[in-house]
């Protein structure tokens, strides 16, 4: 008997962390099988992704920062109870490693060197790193999953998910850099993994609202209101340059020697060349021009 009334007080007591969301559960939400996924490590594009997913599937009610949480939900910003009501399929925000249970995943991923920039700049919006932090202090310790120790580093977290669906037909693997040459295309892949028609009004209508000068017209006069960062600091934008290869200009270079000697080979498999083979071809051409 006693053993069972303990059992019952841990249960409310769990419960009531999760209500009051003292303890966030991620694992742990209900899941349907028909819920699509956009996972990513944080700070790869995931929100950009949210919205041009969110403004292809409601052609009718434009995203914003104030409604995003409704069409197109982080699952740690709202609670399982809300989220068990949303119409299905639901498309969900995650940055989970892998989960069986997700049956289809859009996984977005990015050069980890912009990466390190865009959490850098993340970390000082949230007050965790001061203004005069070194961004050659910071890397290594993020590279260690120091500021994300739930998840893990960006290798770990791309390596759980490549080594278990890589290649399987509800898993579609999308690239930033990718997404940013080319939104139709990309749009149009993501289109007909949903099942969905790939019109092209509609994905040109996606593009236009989800454009980052867009963004940050909403974010100044939303950002406050918003769950992710009313919280932040005002004066240092969520949304940013929303550009690749930043890393070559703001990254010193033994920085840059030290994450690609980490995951260089991971960088290769996914077509992110690295600094180092390219002066290692500058060098040999020079050297063969003598």
């Amino acid at each position: 008997m006693a053993l069972l009334v303990r059992r019952a007080f841990r249960h409310l007591s769990r419960v009531h962390d999760v209500l009051f969301r003292r303890t966030l559960l991620e694992r742990e939400i209900t899941i349907f099988d028909d819920d699509l996924f956009l996972t990513s490590y944080p700070r790869s594009g995931n929100t950009w992704t949210r919205f041009l997913v969110g403004n292809f599937v409601n052609p009718n009610e434009p995203v914003t920062f104030l409604n995003v949480e409704r069409l197109v939900p982080d699952m740690y910003k709202t609670a399982d109870w809300v989220l068990r009501r949303l119409p299905r399929p639901r498309v969900l925000k995650s940055h989970e490693c892998f989960d069986a249970r997700y049956r289809r995943v859009i996984y977005i991923v990015r050069d980890p060197r912009d990466v390190a920039i865009s959490n850098y700049h993340w970390e000082m919006k949230l007050r965790s790193i001061p203004d005069g932090c070194p961004i050659e202090e910071f890397v290594p310790l993020w590279m260690d999953g120091n500021f994300w120790r739930r998840i893990g580093s960006w290798a770990d977290h791309v390596n759980s998910w490549l080594a278990t669906r890589q290649g399987q037909e509800n898993f579609l693997l999308m690239r930033y850099e990718d997404l940013q040459a080319n939104q139709r295309r990309e749009l149009g892949r993501v289109a007909r993994f949903m099942g969905l028609e790939p019109d092209a009004s509609r994905i040109n209508q996606a593009i236009e609202r989800s454009s980052a000068a867009n963004m940050r017209k909403m974010e100044e006069t939303q950002g406050k209101k918003w769950v992710a960062t009313f919280h932040t600091r005002s004066d240092k934008p969520f949304v940013r340059k929303a550009s690749s290869g930043g890393w070559r200009a703001i990254l010193p270079e033994k920085t840059v020697a030290y994450m690609e000697s980490h995951w260089g080979s991971l960088m290769t498999q996914l077509g992110y060349p690295l600094s180092s083979e390219s002066r290692k071809q500058v060098s040999e051409v020079t050297h063969a021009n003598h």
